[in-house]
């Protein structure tokens, strides 16, 4: 196991081996089965290419070879950011072949999140596009390694500047050695609530155990068309099931770049998309672009929403309007996924957040005291199983507040649960803010608006939303005079902070609200501005 991850007790270790859901599998070895398999069945669509499985497997084979031609090694760490491009897929596949861990970084984000992660994994290597929405991220690069000095190689998908074109890191396959299946297969990012991201380890067995099972709970076959609407980075679109999921079934994966109706819906009629995942604020565009678009979308069997949570009168909706079976999806990248399965009645699809995908996942619902309590009851969730993590990377802090003496990892979810094992979501215990799925730390940003020269104090909290479910609030004190939202904004953005985590508004005031003991009250501040506001510019 990499130092500074925590692994599974010999006892689990036994028993997850014995039920069949950890093999003696890595995930570039899957790939090499999926192409003995499946040779010239096509893979991947991403803009013109189209690659077939054994293509996919050649170009990984190169890729590997030419990364270990750099000196890029077993066990090196290696910040992936990029979008939903073919080089995406090479990236991870070569780097699973020379037992280096991607480090999947997401497409939003920027100076911070980028220059932390490097750090906090003494990342080797860090991979970009040359551009994307008129961001340039050799720019981005130039500024990461002045403050990340264990970045040897930058790594560009286009115009490299005066780092390696990636298409250059190439070579003729050499013999590698296999990865221990018990190794750690990748670095995952967790939705954070308090500070920077986390960094989670998922091994090759049980991140093969995950896409392997989830592609069965969804009924996936060599006929299923995955369109990858969502970042591929992401948990949710890459394993559950996903990306990986897809292959590990024989069926094609299709890239989006632009997950709206526009970008999508050609896409589903011209590949017969037959499944996608999505997030709330983002299925319910497309429900109401589906009544007047004249795209054939009757391919689309399955529709997967996850991410937050779907509102009961949008989830009756969205399946009519699209003409497709609704799936909701509940889970985290730390390794529990729930879904609702495909022979739920209706009522339960619309109102339950789904049940977990393993029968051996260990679920109990609990109060502030860790007291066990009845189904129906309203608590937090704590789990335990073959896919869910034992700790944090490097974060023995973390480690101690997130996971209980036995094991189980507290989520911060409120749950409750229902007696089939349906699991409805009622929000969260800890600090985050889930913006339309994009999980946004208050602490973190509070961090950076502390530094604004006008900006007092900062408590940042989510108000509901129609259409995300929660935006950002930031309740400032000021000093003297007040500083504007899109000062604000424009402040966080120079410090390198992704845009999704800026403030949706701004409220001035001259105290915070406080508890019983002095601690600032959150929730009345979240309380006191459910209602719009003028103070938004």
């Amino acid at each position: 196991m990499l130092e500074g991850c925590v692994d599974w007790p010999e006892e689990f270790r036994e028993r997850y081996r014995a039920a069949g859901y950890w093999r003696d599998e890595t995930l570039g070895g899957l790939l090499r089965g999926w192409a003995r398999r499946h040779g010239g069945r096509t893979a991947l669509v991403a803009g013109a290419t189209r690659w077939g499985y054994a293509e996919l497997d050649r170009r990984a084979d190169r890729l590997a070879a030419g990364l270990v031609a750099l000196g890029v090694a077993a066990g090196d760490r290696v910040v992936v950011h990029l979008p939903n491009r073919a080089e995406f897929a090479v990236v991870c596949f070569a780097l699973f072949r020379v037992g280096a861990l991607p480090v999947l970084a997401l497409p939003a984000h920027r100076d911070a999140e980028i220059a932390h992660l490097c750090r906090l994994s003494d990342a080797v290597a860090y991979v970009v596009p040359d551009e994307l929405d008129g961001v340039d991220f050799r720019a981005l690069a130039r500024r990461v390694r002045s403050e990340a000095p264990s970045v040897r190689h930058v790594l560009v998908a286009g115009e490299a500047a005066e780092f390696v074109p990636l298409a250059e890191v190439d070579g003729e396959p050499v013999a590698l050695p296999e990865p221990s299946p018990a190794e750690v297969a990748l670095l995952l990012l967790s939705g954070g609530t308090t500070g920077a991201p986390k960094l989670i380890p998922r091994t090759h067995r049980d991140y093969g155990y995950s896409l392997r099972a989830s592609a069965e709970v969804c009924g996936l076959g060599p006929g299923s068309v995955y369109l990858a609407a969502l970042p591929a980075a992401h948990a949710f679109p890459l394993a559950a099931p996903g990306v990986l999921g897809t292959w590990s079934a024989g069926g094609t994966v299709v890239f989006a770049t632009d997950p709206s109706p526009d970008g999508a819906f050609p896409l589903i009629e011209a590949e017969r998309v037959t499944i996608t995942s999505l997030v709330p604020p983002l299925a319910a565009v497309w429900a109401e672009a589906a009544e007047w678009s004249d795209a054939d979308l009757s391919s689309l069997r399955l529709l997967q929403v996850g991410g937050a949570r779907l509102p009961a009168a949008s989830a009756r909706r969205v399946p009519e309007a699209l003409g497709c079976r609704l799936q909701q999806v509940f889970g985290m990248a730390e390794g529990l996924v729930n879904f609702t399965r495909l022979d739920d009645p209706p009522d339960v699809v619309a109102t339950t957040q789904g049940r977990p995908m393993c029968p051996d996942d260990e679920v109990r619902v609990v109060d502030e005291s860790d007291a066990p309590l009845p189904d129906g009851a309203t608590g937090e969730l704590q789990v335990r199983g073959p896919c869910i993590l034992r700790g944090y990377y490097r974060d023995p802090v973390a480690n101690a507040r997130s996971f209980t003496a036995d094991g189980f990892f507290r989520t911060g979810d409120l749950v409750r649960r229902l007696p089939s094992g349906h699991l409805v979501v009622e929000g969260r215990r800890t600090d985050v803010v889930n913006r339309g799925g994009e999980k946004v730390p208050v602490e973190e940003v509070e961090h950076h608006l502390l530094a604004h020269p006008a900006v007092r104090d900062v408590v940042v909290v989510g108000v509901p939303d129609a259409g995300l479910g929660e935006r950002t609030c930031a309740c400032v004190i000021p000093r003297a005079a007040a500083p504007t939202l899109a000062e604000l904004r424009t402040f966080l953005q120079d410090r390198g902070l992704a845009a999704f985590k800026f403030p949706d508004r701004l409220e001035v005031l001259d105290s915070f609200p406080r508890t019983g003991v002095g601690k600032v009250s959150r929730r009345a501040l979240a309380a006191r501005f459910t209602e719009p506001s003028a103070a938004t510019g």
